[in-house]
């Protein structure tokens, strides 16, 4: 059967493609060739799926496919499908290309006829657990398959009630006919008694599970493209549930948490696999619940899995009667922190190549990493006045306040209003996942580190503490319960997801702390790899070590940003209004301001490279404050770049003075906006005052100015080409839209956009920069304004530029994706 269209089976020779046999199916097929006990079967792949989704039928084949691969599984097995003596049942699961935690469908103990309980009753001595695999399947077969709903339980009593010993047929007869009677009930339906009818049925259903509601917000959020498929896993079932010897559990090989090395997971006893990460009971920790011999093998194999992937796994096993039974392999999901820890130390003992170690970090996590936390004082303060409520099992660490909301559909309402929320639930589910993305934090009171909202949380980098066994959650009451406290949805709260601890009333936090050791091993490697100069932009003189910290190689300011933060910005621009621009007394004072502020944020810089851009009174994001209608109109000259050079001639005496009382060492720089001439250029490089005065340079922010970049360069000193202002300009947008969610995003969702010129460059943009750098001998930087996406990191390195400025919390990563873009290539 190898080769053939649809199906492959784990054992099958040939490279192991993700995209189409999904990431559980490709897991499995590299545990089998790793010599691991994996239970036989095969997988269907994606390409099955698509044509499934594009004709609403099963492609022409499929079905014999099936039907050849279930002999090769009886045949391995040693078991029979719906049948006796050793009866075959199998678990049909989802497994896309891109791990999407409980967002598709999964049917466990398929296979289930008349004889095939009956068989499984008499060699397990234990009639309870047939009828307890009978109701498990019909429940699931029915909400999976056919859309049912009710919890049924009626039937989950009746299988509490059955003895042992009792006679497998009369039990089996018993809680079918009451599975039976409560779908159709619900539904008017029946669950096919024929297992040949179930598989094919199953096998549709994970099909159109790739297109719930669920699944699809799940791959918007993430951005996984819905044209990926799943592909479907079906293996035979190994049995957690059959006796005390037997259990399900979940481990990472590091700790996804906090990124600690070391086996990290979960095992329940007589269990099933469900039941560990739906987080309806609350699992034990492996170290302590495992057999001495059986977690022995579990850590050789993880041990030598992890060194084998380079990279921290997450990894679902079995133990059926004593014996470990691998289930899925996968690269497990983590904690932003802890992220950055495991590749820097995955970089550093050798298991993953620099390239291998920078992918395993995204952007947004090593921004999450940096999020501000509690103030100390304040949380120590709560906990010494009695305010932690309950503590429970930190999931995602991360510190956040907001008002306590009990349903995910008020979170979401609540958070579209602008208000943190955190979000608490007994146990959630797929159902919820709206509300979880919306809120700040989520706490469950039941559940462990490998439940629903655990993994999710993980996924999202959202503040998570799961297991808090002492809260009581009254969603139809709207209140929560610790003991005889009570807390009312919409009161405010504090999580931190790291301690666990839920705390009575909001807590300030603190900023950002600087680079850990983790981060910098990883960004020394990055910086190595990519050769660039990525400098921060600040505004006050705190903001520089925090900059040199996060390794930026030097630092960007404009005398605007600088003069606001300080107040004297509004003064200058009355003093204009007031006394116009004749004579040298408004002159004076952009110089004695600009000596008073520069001087403390230039000895903060040190020897570090500064650049300086010029006043700018038609600077778009800043038009209020700098009453630019008011100023233009009664002085327009200040439309232009040069109309008052003595501005600019005040702004570099201003720095001389700072440079002179500073102690500055470094390289400063003036750049002025909106030059697009030669001509401006010249005239700017004559206004030049002496061996000791700052550079002058030009900040290019139009078309023209792109294309006689080779006539400025000459008499720039440094040159700066900013890609907001570009690009709105090639658009013909307000450069102030790109700072803002709306009305951009409502456009670029309804297609009126081909690029959202927030997060790409324009075709049109890259046309102009292309072999640009090359052209001229000057310096040319970068200045990315906001949240820089990998791609356009990646798009202006191989266009040839080495030198960017961003703002302060981008540097980090910009140099992450400027070293994964550089070794990619």
């Amino acid at each position: 059967m190898t080769g053939t269209p649809w199906t492959r089976a784990f054992t099958d020779d040939g490279p192991v493609d993700v995209d189409a046999l999904g990431g559980k199916g490709s897991g499995l097929v590299r545990l089998t060739r790793d010599g691991l006990r994996v239970p036989p079967g095969y997988v269907v792949t994606t390409a099955a799926c698509h044509v499934y989704l594009a004709d609403r039928a099963l492609p022409d084949g499929l079905t014999a496919e099936l039907r050849a691969r279930l002999d090769a599984v009886e045949a391995a097995s040693g078991k029979t499908f719906g049948a006796g003596p050793e009866p075959l049942l199998l678990s049909v699961r989802s497994g896309a290309p891109v791990s999407m935690p409980g967002m598709m469908d999964t049917v466990l103990d398929l296979g289930l006829s008349r004889d095939a309980a009956v068989a499984i009753a008499e060699r397990s001595s234990d009639a309870r657990f047939m009828a307890d695999l009978v109701a498990r399947f019909h429940a699931m077969y029915s909400e999976i398959v056919l859309g049912a709903l009710d919890d049924r339980p009626a039937v989950d009593a009746l299988v509490t009630a059955v003895e042992p010993g009792e006679e497998p047929g009369a039990v089996y007869d018993r809680v079918w006919a009451a599975a039976e009677a409560a779908l159709d009930e619900e539904l008017g339906e029946s669950v096919p008694a024929t297992p040949w009818d179930q598989l094919v049925h199953a096998v549709e259903a994970v099909f159109r599970s790739w297109n719930t509601r669920r699944a699809r917000t799940y791959r918007e959020h993430h951005g996984i493209p819905h044209d990926m498929g799943t592909a479907v896993v079906v293996q035979s079932m190994v049995f957690g549930n059959l006796d005390d010897d037997s259990g399900s559990g979940v481990v990472f090989t590091r700790n996804p948490v906090t990124g600690e090395p070391g086996l990290y997971g979960e095992y329940l006893a007589h269990s099933q696999g469900e039941d560990v990460v739906a987080g309806i009971r609350t699992p034990d920790p492996v170290q302590q619940a495992l057999p001495p011999d059986l977690l022995a093998e579990l850590e050789r194999s993880c041990l030598d899995l992890e060194a084998r992937h380079g990279d921290v796994l997450d990894i679902e096993f079995t133990v059926e009667h004593g014996v470990l039974w691998f289930l899925q392999v996968r690269s497990a999901k983590r904690t932003p922190e802890a992220a950055v820890r495991i590749a820097a130390d995955l970089l550093a003992d050798g298991t993953a190549s620099p390239s291998r170690a920078l992918s395993l970090v995204t952007a947004d996590q090593l921004r999450q990493a940096q999020r501000p936390g509690f103030d100390p004082d304040a949380l120590a303060e709560a906990r010494a006045a009695g305010r932690v409520l309950v503590a429970g099992i930190g999931a995602c660490p991360g510190q956040v306040s907001g008002e306590l909301v009990l349903d995910p559909d008020r979170a979401m309402e609540r958070a579209d209003a602008g208000v943190a929320v955190v979000l608490g639930r007994s146990v959630t589910s797929p159902a919820d996942l709206h509300g979880m993305i919306a809120a700040a934090g989520i706490v469950t009171s039941t559940g462990g580190s490998t439940s629903h909202a655990a993994v999710v949380a993980r996924a999202l980098g959202t503040t998570c503490v799961v297991g808090a066994s002492d809260l009581v959650i009254d969603a139809d009451a709207r209140v929560a319960r610790v003991g005889d406290r009570t807390i009312a949805e919409g009161e405010p709260v504090a999580l931190d997801g790291a301690s666990g601890e839920l705390i009575a009333g909001a807590l300030p936090t603190t900023t950002p702390a600087e680079a850990t050791e983790a981060m910098d091993t990883l960004l020394g490697a990055a910086a190595e790899a990519s050769g660039c100069e990525v400098l921060a932009r600040i505004t006050v003189p705190t903001d520089a070590a925090a900059a040199l910290a996060a390794g930026a190689s030097g630092l960007v300011t404009a005398v605007d940003d600088v003069l606001a933060a300080s107040g004297d910005l509004t003064r200058l621009v009355e003093t204009v209004l007031d006394k116009g621009l004749d004579g040298s007394g408004t002159f004076s004072e952009v110089r004695d301001a600009v000596a008073s502020q520069f001087g403390p944020l230039l000895a903060a810089a040190g020897s570090h490279d500064v650049d300086v851009r010029a006043i700018d009174l038609l600077a778009d994001e800043s038009r209020e404050l700098l009453q630019q209608t008011a100023v233009t109109t009664r002085h327009p000259e200040l439309a232009m770049p040069l109309g008052v050079p003595e501005l600019i001639v005040a702004q570099r005496e201003g720095l001389i003075r700072a440079v002179a009382e500073s102690g500055y060492s470094g390289r400063l720089r003036l750049a002025v906006r909106h030059v697009s001439d030669p001509a401006e250029a010249a005239a700017l490089a004559a206004l030049d005052q002496g061996p000791d005065a700052p550079g002058v340079g030009t900040y290019l922010t139009s078309p023209r100015a792109v294309a006689n970049v080779g006539g400025l360069a000459g008499d720039s000193a440094v040159v700066w080409l900013e890609i907001r202002a570009l690009q709105a300009a090639v658009f013909g947008i307000p450069a102030r839209q790109f700072l803002t969610a709306e009305p951009l995003d409502s456009y670029v969702a309804q297609g009126l956009l081909a690029v959202d010129p927030r997060h790409a460059l324009d075709p049109t943009v890259v046309r102009m920069l292309d072999g640009l750098v090359a052209s001229v001998a000057t310096p040319v930087g970068v200045r990315l304004s906001g949240t820089v996406r990998d791609e356009v990191a990646a798009r202006l390195l191989g266009l040839g530029f080495r030198r960017f400025a961003v703002d302060l919390p981008e540097v980090r990563p910009l140099l992450l994706g400027l070293g994964r873009a550089a070794l990619a290539e």
